[in-house]
């Protein structure tokens, strides 16, 4: 991969009301004409996800979004799709036009960032509109806030510079590198299937591979046919599986060797693997339950997909022919929490963690049970134990 992936991006959603600048905004911290930008309203219809390099930040992610007081006839629509796509952000900067701006329009907005204060930056754009008299008076009534003017680059580094303080303390992910001592040997089992990519890995064996070589250690890649030789040449530390084949891969592996999956990684990584497990312990108690299925990416999918084929399978086996099942695809998520009694997430490769966390506070909130794929295939295949085992002290 050349590039850094959206999904190990960290987002910073632009929001605010109709042509206060934030597609301005987003070209002057980039460097770049991302957006479209002009004096009519609305000019930003939908939701703008662009991948820059910022420096002092490193690959970020771009959000920018319609404006929150839209109320043309598709507005409504719009501002949905923007407090949706917000759920991604990790800051949020909350641009409004200086000389054309109410305090109830401030609060409003305000309340729809999903992150905190720390984290939210309030921006007054087009100040070259006032003059040093009214810049004063702003200035005495917001103190906190950034003074700036896109069109002409006047204040942008200050916002560059806050985006960075409010950043510095997130967090890197990691997948298995920091749970290993380096120099750890590792297998990775990657069956090629009709959903592979020719020529290529999918994005969580690649993102797995990339972080075991970050942290220095001996890794290999094999096919399931190969790996027994493998074990016998390597004398693994643990083998990492694809979760269709873990039942077979299970059966190759000594017991003395770690057992997981990619997808159980990516629940630690992104999700809430204790909350997971858990969730996973209340599923013998259902009977007929409502479930939503739910994929991050919008791929087509075959007779072999996980989400639309395998796992519906296995739901039917176990509590009917008759269960409701829903699939949500994309940025789509639940609306109505009270509509289902379980939700199966993706291992969320294509999305950030931001977003699949604040998927797992609703389902907390909720008290529904949430599970990510591979945990639920460990289940239904009987291999669960297993494959959760090197995290036991870990969670």
């Amino acid at each position: 991969m050349q590039k850094t992936p959206l999904s190990n991006r960290l987002h910073i959603a632009l929001i605010g009301p109709m042509n206060a600048g934030k597609s301005s905004l987003m070209n002057a911290l980039s460097g770049q004409d991302l957006a479209i930008v002009s004096e009519v309203a609305g000019t930003t219809t939908d939701p703008i996800v662009k991948a820059v390099e910022i420096i002092g930040l490193g690959p970020v992610a771009f959000i920018d979004t319609a404006g929150l007081n839209d109320k043309s006839e598709l507005g409504a629509a719009r501002v949905k799709k923007t407090k949706q796509m917000l759920k991604r952000a990790n800051a949020v900067c909350l641009v409004f036009d200086a000389s054309n701006f109410n305090e109830a329009e401030i609060a409003e907005v305000t309340a729809t960032s999903p992150v905190s204060d720390a984290q939210t930056i309030l921006i007054f754009n087009k100040i070259d509109k006032l003059s040093a008299e009214e810049r004063s008076a702003l200035n005495q009534k917001f103190p906190d806030a950034l003074l700036i003017s896109a069109e002409q680059n006047f204040g942008t580094d200050m916002v560059r510079d806050a985006l960075i303080q409010c950043l510095q303390d997130i967090q890197e992910e990691h997948l298995i590198g920091d749970l290993l001592p380096p120099g750890s040997i590792i297998i990775l089992v990657t069956p090629i299937d009709s959903e592979a990519p020719k020529g290529r890995l999918i994005l969580p064996q690649v993102q797995v591979l990339r972080d075991c070589l970050d942290y220095g250690h001996l890794t290999t890649v094999v096919q399931v046919d190969e790996l027994a030789k493998a074990i016998e040449v390597m004398q693994p530390d643990i083998v990492i599986t694809d979760s269709q084949a873990f039942k077979e891969v299970a059966t190759i592996v000594p017991d003395d060797i770690f057992l997981t999956s990619f997808s159980i990684l990516f629940a630690r990584q992104k999700g809430d693997l204790q909350y997971f497990v858990n969730s996973l312990q209340d599923l013998d108690t259902l009977t007929n339950p409502r479930v939503a299925i739910i994929e991050s990416c919008s791929h087509n999918f075959t007779h072999e997909d996980i989400g639309r084929f395998k796992i519906p399978n296995f739901l039917k086996k176990k509590f009917g022919e008759n269960i409701s099942i829903d699939f949500y695809m994309g940025n789509d998520f639940v609306e109505r929490m009270d509509d289902y009694d379980l939700l199966i997430h993706c291992g969320g490769c294509m999305t950030n963690r931001q977003t699949i966390q604040s998927r797992v506070e609703t389902a907390r909130e909720y008290e529904t049970p949430m599970i990510n794929y591979g945990m639920f295939l460990a289940y239904a295949t009987g291999t669960l134990d297993r494959a959760l085992l090197f995290f036991e002290d870990k969670i």
